[in-house]
């Protein structure tokens, strides 16, 4: 035997000595404890229990209150999960979208983020992008992936990792009280009649007109500018008026600053003085618009959707029924819909244990075989999945599910987008209050989002270095 062969020898002796000399000394601490304890074997067939977690799950309003009591059914899904789950604990916590926003940023900021979320792509890729999210390609099967549209998984996904599961879509795009054209006389100046329900400009202000003459005691249209909530729907309005994207194709640069959907904001503020639209927008919430619409005093409201119709069923004021319709354009072309897209992320709170648990609530909420669908009903939204469609029997639905043709990229993938959006209501609001016309709100968006999209840019690039 050579002498290298000889020092392995020894070196593995020693080490062999120590392992058996450490395994005596992990008994327990009792006195009178036996070295010659040996490990108790399980019954043939018995698996070993896995450890109980915990988890904490963080939840806008993505499902509608089930008996008027905000968190309830969030209650029955975790009650489901854990009959299949009895190990995982899950703690709900339900936020709102007028507070939520901040919490969770002083959560983040505090290491004190919650395990789970149920949000949308504007703010999920940005914390992906931030490196705070867990991945979660490992747990999405071949079939789910192919089900679903590349456009949502581009949606879910930061430098080729998905980083929120999608699961509920649904067209942003306007609604309109039915029953108020029905009793002015007025429903043929809605394109109801058409398959695609597409109309134009004009055909739109007509609408309106009808509304101011026929029913004074209504306020024929809504916008707002207060605060970023609803954003998509002010974007999108604008952006179909004009004819024109909100940003680019590749999210390089803003594209709404043309001199259409500036004149298309010069028309917001005519309208306001002439009674056609709501007077005061620049300091309203999207939420304090579609209040309006809910209690009939609203005509049409610019920020809804297939999942806000169900959402808003218990919140009505008054009797009507509401439609849904895609924003007009100024030719008449098919429109632009930038879409809700709802779905789960979990926050890497760097413990393996609490992130597996995380993705098995993912899963049961998703694709469970009864609450998969169950779920989706109770968010009001489309399926991502191709392959799922026909839940509700509801011509709104079938419209909604029509709408999706009209679907283009959402601008919240963009670089920087969380900057970006923070420029836009401002301007909006410099042009409402008279400080700017809508041209010059557009251009000047324009360059403080440019800037924002480039810094994004360089500052991912040199990380990545």
């Amino acid at each position: 035997m050579g002498a290298r062969m000889k020092r392995l020898t020894a070196v593995m002796s020693i080490m062999l000595v120590m392992m058996m000399l450490a395994a005596c000394g992990t008994n327990n601490n009792t006195a009178n404890s036996s070295t010659n304890t040996v490990k108790e074997e399980k019954p043939s067939g018995e698996t070993e229990k896995a450890k109980p977690v915990t988890i904490t799950w963080w939840n806008f309003p993505s499902f509608q209150a089930l008996d008027g009591e905000v968190g309830k059914y969030e209650k029955e899904i975790i009650a489901a999960f854990n009959e299949k789950n009895p190990d995982i604990k899950v703690n709900l916590e339900m936020i709102t979208f007028d507070g939520g926003p901040e919490k969770l940023n002083v959560a983040i900021a505090s290491n004190s983020a919650p395990d789970l979320i149920y949000d949308a792509p504007g703010r999920i890729i940005d914390w992906g992008k931030k490196g705070l999210l867990a991945p979660l390609d490992d747990m999405i099967k071949d079939e789910v992936r192919n089900d679903i549209s590349p456009a949502f998984w581009k949606q879910s996904t930061v430098d080729d990792k998905t980083v929120m599961y999608p699961i509920n879509t649904a067209p942003f795009m306007m609604a309109v009280n039915k029953t108020i054209f029905e009793k002015i006389g007025a429903l043929d100046l809605l394109p109801l009649d058409r398959p695609d329900r597409t109309w134009t400009f004009d055909e739109y202000k007509k609408a309106l007109q009808a509304v101011k003459e026929k029913a004074p005691d209504v306020i024929p249209s809504g916008f707002f500018a207060k605060s970023q909530a609803g954003d998509q729907g002010t974007r999108a309005y604008l952006a179909n008026l004009g004819v024109s994207r909100f940003l680019n194709e590749d999210y390089s640069q803003v594209a709404i600053n043309t001199e259409d959907a500036g004149k298309a904001l010069d028309w917001i503020v005519q309208a306001e003085k002439d009674k056609l639209v709501i007077s005061g927008s620049a300091a309203l919430a999207a939420a304090d618009v579609n209040d309006l619409f809910l209690q009939g005093k609203l005509a049409f409201t610019i920020n809804y959707s297939a999942v806000l119709k169900a959402q808003n069923a218990t919140l009505k004021k008054a009797e009507f029924e509401e439609v849904l319709l895609p924003f007009p354009t100024l030719d008449g072309s098919k429109p632009k819909l930038e879409p809700y897209l709802g779905g789960m992320a979990i926050f890497n709170n760097d413990d393996e244990a609490k992130i597996a648990a995380s993705k098995k609530f993912i899963d049961f909420v998703a694709n469970d075989e009864v609450y998969g669908k169950k779920n989706l009903i109770q968010t009001g939204g489309l399926s991502v999945r191709n392959s799922i469609t026909g839940l509700y029997n509801d011509p709104e639905y079938t419209y909604a599910e029509l709408a999706r043709e009209f679907i283009t990229d959402p601008p919240t993938i963009a670089d920087g987008w969380a900057d970006v959006r923070t420029f836009w209501f401002p301007e909006l609001q410099r042009v409402l209050l008279g400080d700017a016309t809508g041209k010059e709100a557009l251009d000047s968006f324009a360059a403080n989002a440019n800037k924002a999209i480039e810094d994004a840019k360089a500052k991912a690039q040199t990380q990545k270095k």
